[in-house]
């Protein structure tokens, strides 16, 4: 069911912000919230989800990522030559030449 609710700005944020956190929507935490105040439940713990997304002062998402320790590191210049590449070949194909 569809409702309004008028709430103060920086409470919808801090919502958005512990949702974007704990990897769900803003409906579902909510949800569950309203959930547990009607049934006077204590809060639910934050998921493993926000172990790995936190938000910057801008309040900007900022994803962690574990190190693949197997992977070889490449330099900057490295990087952009192969985005060059991948964009040239992206070019390449929607003017219909071969890749």
């Amino acid at each position: 069911m569809k409702t309004t609710l008028d709430l103060p700005d920086h409470l919808v944020y801090q919502a958005k912000q512990r949702a974007l956190q704990q990897g769900r929507t803003l409906r579902e935490l909510v949800a569950e919230y309203i959930r547990q105040g009607l049934h006077g439940s204590t809060a639910a713990s934050a998921s493993a989800a926000s172990d790995r997304v936190s938000v910057d002062l801008a309040g900007l998402p900022m994803f962690r990522c574990k190190p693949v320790s197997d992977q070889p590191r490449i330099d900057l210049a490295t990087a952009l030559r192969q985005e060059q590449e991948c964009l040239a070949q992206e070019d390449r194909c929607r003017a219909g030449l071969p890749a």
